[in-house]
């Protein structure tokens, strides 16, 4: 049944090539190249669906958690396949021979790696050496058949502390793997070709989706190398306010207090921004504005007790300074919610429950030691759960010792970063810039959440608070160099 619904030109061909491959198990590594809207998802799930039908068995895997929670039996790469956080040129998966992940792999006909374009090389390079020692072949992942897809106008891997050398280097396309990909292109957006009775809004969508292809392409204000300042249309702009947090709150969440505990109504919206700082903001800003009883949950913080046996200094940091620290990947010291909230976890939970790291939802109770909240996006909303506090660290710490922080695995999400958001979609995105975006396909990524054009909102300000048109886009255009 799916099959049908597949176009003739590109989706089946790309269908038919893989599952040819599969038949004869000839081993391969392919990457299905296409931006949102092309119709990725749909041939990972025809292709799942095929194979399984006769009883094959098809491992469906993706970079990020809510990624994955999208495909059929999906799982992220490294809880699926072991690897190491943060991984290194030497890194092997923590896959033992004749274990039951062993064994599976043996008998698994095909590998679908979704978002690949953000992971870092080094961990799809140590599932390559982990599958080469468990099949006893030489060949790239052990003969396997592989499928990689994404995007990579989109945020590239986070290097910490990286430069635009690193990151680009940390890339897919920059590994050895990549001699061996066989790249597929999807590029017919198929959300035009979805309603094509409504001429005068399938040339508003194409023209949207083709502004916002230049922008990941990095072809607005040419010439430029990588960095170049792009004139944003006033459609999209916000240029009459007094208070700037303000102004993008009303935009993004009109008649706030009458929808604030209205499910549908916040799952549909939310305010990106660049940095954390700004974040933390808006969504102090949006809390105070809510009626109800707010609840106040602090963390409790302490240093790796094996750091404090290397440097005995790490054992006398005063809990007010620990209490201080703020980077991504962990709440903050001080969480601050009401009945009402989204909020967004920070960790992977549960994954066959949709409990995932970037799955949002709205909290239904709170309590002293778990937090009662429901799912709101993904393919479980509805589903009530209960989240207690746990012990979180950076993945990568920006500090000489690591950090332990006990608190609750979420923030809140009136607002939220760029890269948080990626791979999600919404009918309202609210872009506030106070500063410009910093990296590769962010102001792409930012974009491109929305479905239609009617449910951008941007606002740009200057240090003085001055509106502007124009801002930063950053595009690393070698990445694009051997696509």
């Amino acid at each position: 049944m799916m099959y049908t619904l597949l176009n003739a030109d590109e989706h089946a061909s790309i269908f038919n090539k893989i599952m040819h491959v599969v038949a004869t198990q000839s081993g391969g590594v392919y990457f299905l190249y296409g931006y949102g809207g092309t119709g990725k998802t749909f041939v990972w799930k025809t292709l799942s669906s095929a194979i399984r039908s006769t009883g094959g068995i098809v491992l469906t895997v993706a970079s990020s958690g809510i990624a994955s929670i999208l495909l059929p039996g999906g799982r992220t790469t490294h809880s699926k396949f072991a690897i190491p956080v943060p991984a290194t040129k030497n890194s092997t998966c923590n896959i033992h021979q004749g274990s039951d992940l062993a064994e599976l792999l043996h008998i698994t006909k095909l590998i679908i790696w979704d978002e690949a374009p953000m992971c870092h090389r080094y961990s799809i390079e140590a599932l390559d050496k982990s599958l080469q020692d468990i099949m006893h072949n030489s060949n790239p992942f052990g003969g396997k058949v592989i499928v990689f897809g994404g995007d990579f106008r989109q945020i590239l891997p986070v290097v910490p502390r990286g430069n635009r050398s690193d990151i680009v280097y940390a890339t897919l396309n920059s590994s050895y793997i990549w001699n061996h990909c066989q790249i597929l292109k999807l590029t017919k957006n198929m959300r035009l070709q979805s309603n094509p009775t409504d001429h005068s809004n399938l040339d508003e969508l194409k023209q949207f989706s083709e502004w916002l292809l230049d922008i990941g392409d990095g072809k607005l204000a040419e010439p430029n190398d990588g960095y170049g300042e792009i004139t944003i249309p006033d459609e999209f702009l916000i240029k009459d306010f007094q208070d700037p947090i303000q102004a993008i709150v009303e935009a993004t969440y009109p008649d706030l207090l009458h929808n604030y505990n209205n499910g549908d109504f916040l799952q549909k919206r939310v305010v990106l921004a660049s940095t954390k700082d700004v974040v933390d903001k808006i969504n102090d800003y949006v809390l105070s504005l809510i009626p109800g009883e707010e609840k106040e949950y602090c963390s409790a913080d302490s240093v790796d007790k094996s750091d404090e046996l290397l440097s005995p200094a790490f054992g006398v940091l005063t809990a007010e300074f620990l209490n201080s620290l703020k980077t991504s990947g962990i709440p903050n010291h001080k969480l601050r919610i009401k009945v009402g909230t989204p909020i967004i976890l920070l960790r992977n939970l549960d994954q066959a429950d949709g409990l995932c790291n970037g799955t949002r939802l709205i909290v239904t109770r709170l309590g002293s030691s778990v937090v009662e909240a429901e799912i709101i996006t993904g393919p479980n909303i509805g589903h009530r759960t209960y989240i207690p506090r746990m012990n979180l660290s950076p993945s990568d710490s920006p500090w000489p010792f690591k950090l332990i922080r006990r608190q609750f695995p979420f923030m809140v999400s009136f607002a939220m970063t760029i890269n948080k958001y990626q791979g999600q979609s919404l009918a309202h995105v609210g872009l506030y810039l106070p500063n410009p975006i910093f990296s590769h396909g962010q102001l792409y990524v930012a974009l491109s959440r929305v479905q239609s054009k009617k449910g951008l909102h941007i606002l740009i300000h200057d240090n003085q608070g001055t509106p502007k048109n124009t801002t930063i886009n950053v595009v690393y255009k070698e990445v694009f160099s051997n696509l």
